[in-house]
């Protein structure tokens, strides 16, 4: 049985969010999905968030990690904010993946500024799903 699958453990929470003027999602959608059928419980914000909404909400659902999809281009000063605004609403132990569209050189300038892990599009879904599951403290 997949770890994310034990009736026993606590469940994974995910809030998959995209943020910004991107208005598309299926990406998004597929990862959610992907998620829920691992057993992990997700919240989807829908398109259109701001950083803002975003934070509010994964305070609100008391989730584990945030799940950013972009295809944009702004991930370089939306991601580094969202790190910075869960940071000052006490949720630092809310972490941050992030996947879509996001050039290899950009990456360690994320990780820099709190972005646990990139996910490039065409990621399979099992090797998210291995990660959160090994990354996820267990209370």
């Amino acid at each position: 049985m997949h770890a994310a699958a034990d009736p026993h453990a606590r469940r994974i929470r995910v809030l998959v969010a995209k943020v910004g003027l991107d208005g598309h999602d299926v990406g998004a959608r597929v990862i959610a999905r992907g998620l829920f059928d691992a057993g992990m419980e997700v919240i989807y914000t829908g398109l259109r968030r701001t950083t803002a909404e975003v934070v509010r909400a994964a305070i609100d659902e008391d989730v584990d990690w945030i799940g950013v999809s972009t295809l944009s281009g702004a991930h370089r000063v939306m991601l580094p904010k969202l790190r910075r605004l869960l940071d000052e609403n006490d949720a630092t132990d809310i972490r941050i993946i992030a996947g879509g569209v996001i050039p290899q050189e950009d990456i360690p300038e994320l990780i820099a500024n709190g972005v646990s892990r990139v996910f490039l599009s065409g990621t399979p879904v099992a090797e998210i799903v291995d990660y959160l599951v090994q990354e996820t403290p267990r209370a």
